[in-house]
């Protein structure tokens, strides 16, 4: 890594964190804001929550051609910028139709900013440097989602609206503080994989037609979307209602399985980097499936009401602790994964593509709500088959990775020189007539 890509990863590295932190500050109350401090009631809440989620996937489907066209430079700022303007709006508004409209801008900002910025971190990496970059930008966006959430909850008061406006003033402030710092970015280039790059004239053509044909991309893509509807869209929705109605569990419980849940990735993620990054992608993936297999299984017993309440209260955070170890060692190997497998141009469309599978995921994830407080054995057993899937399908990834793209650490002994790669590139792409 050059000492141009050092520093700018630097500057990344930090206006992501201290976006991370002013997030914080407002995601753990946009439920109480909106239905309780404003009087809109849990519909209101709900319809909040869909309008944010529908602007990241209004936004999405045409980010990442931006990207590739534009740099990310440039997008990451104007999303930075719509994200604040949505954020202070939100914090002032007392209506419903302008908290949605709020909600909209706020939730179609936040999503085009993630594969933008993990697209900066792509051009200041090299493929042997990019697991332990992304490991970080992880580990430093939960730090500061811990920190903004614990800060906010001693400013909020249910009583007095203005702290809530305070909340999402300083969110809108972190935001442009983001668009500051990267304006600051001298941005590199960095090269890919060459594996990585099509070989199949076939695969010439532009946008989501090229991606889709590519094999191991339309796999990573089913897998992203099981990983992400299997623990991030259940871990506010289905896993909690799951663990009031039928495990029994308080919601002071409940907010320490979450920080549990930070705390393991916190305390976990470079211990976890360093028995991952030299081992097969598709096998680690693998392993994180079989770990949360036994994170829904103790779930599963704390629900059985066989034990005391403290018994079950333990296995609860115990199953949050759990899927944290997991995705702290998914953080160095989808994201990347994702960037290694873009052909030379398509990294936006790439990143892009894998956040809208994201977003499609977590907006799916309260479907489990009606089993987990419903039917809370059966929501159990459908998510530890889901669980086993997640490992099934990762094995049968693999079988479409080279050996570079699998295990990038085979890499290391490669020139990287960014001459080097551009030679590479142009040496795989197919001949003009």
């Amino acid at each position: 890594m050059t000492k141009v890509m050092g520093a700018a990863m630097r500057r990344i590295q930090a206006g992501n964190a201290l976006t991370a932190f002013g997030i914080g500050f407002t995601v753990p109350f946009l439920y109480i804001y909106v239905a309780q401090v404003r009087n809109l009631g849990s519909m209101a809440a709900t319809s909040a929550f869909v309008a944010f989620a529908l602007g990241a996937l209004v936004a999405l489907p045409f980010t990442g051609r931006i990207i590739d066209r534009r740099g990310p430079v440039p997008v990451v700022m104007g999303a930075a910028v719509a994200a604040s303007l949505g954020a202070l709006s939100l914090g002032l508004s007392t209506g419903l139709v302008p908290i949605l409209l709020s909600a909209l801008a706020l939730g179609a900002g936040q999503a085009v900013m993630q594969p933008a910025l993990a697209t900066m971190i792509v051009w200041c990496s090299t493929p042997s440097t990019r697991t332990r970059a992304f490991a970080l930008q992880f580990f430093m966006q939960n730090l500061g989602l811990g920190i903004g959430g614990l800060i906010g909850g001693q400013i909020v008061d249910v009583a007095h609206p203005g702290s809530f406006t305070l909340l999402f003033g300083i969110e809108a402030v972190m935001f442009l503080v983001l668009a500051g710092v990267i304006a600051t970015v001298r941005m590199p280039h960095a090269p890919s994989i060459k594996d990585a790059v099509p070989r199949d004239p076939s695969q010439a053509g532009g946008g989501w037609k090229r991606m889709l044909r590519n094999q191991a991309m339309v796999k990573l893509l089913v897998l992203g979307f099981v990983v992400f509807f299997a623990c991030y869209g259940q871990f506010e929705s289905g896993l909690a209602a799951f663990g009031t109605e039928a495990a029994g569990i308080s919601p002071s419980t409940l907010g320490f399985a979450l920080a549990a849940n930070t705390g393991a990735i916190v305390v976990a993620q470079f211990v976890v980097l360093r028995l991952v990054e030299k081992r097969r992608r598709s096998r680690v993936i693998a392993l994180v499936g079989l770990i949360w297999t036994g994170a829904w299984l103790i779930a599963g017993f704390s629900g059985l009401g066989h034990g005391s309440a403290v018994m079950a209260a333990a296995a609860f955070v115990a199953t949050y602790a759990l899927f944290g170890i997991g995705e702290a060692m998914l953080s160095p190997t989808l994201a990347p994964l994702v960037a290694d497998l873009a052909p030379e141009g398509s990294v936006g469309q790439y990143n892009s593509a894998f956040a809208l599978v994201k977003q499609m995921a977590l907006a799916l994830g309260p479907l489990g709500v009606p089993l987990g407080a419903g039917v809370p054995m059966l929501y159990i057993g459908v998510f530890v088959v889901v669980s086993l899937g997640i490992a099934w399908l990762a094995l049968r990834l693999g079988k479409q990775l080279t050996p570079a793209q699998d295990n990038p650490s085979l890499l290391k002994g490669a020139p990287s020189a960014p001459v080097a790669a551009v030679a590479v590139v142009k040496a795989a792409e197919p001949a003009s007539v």
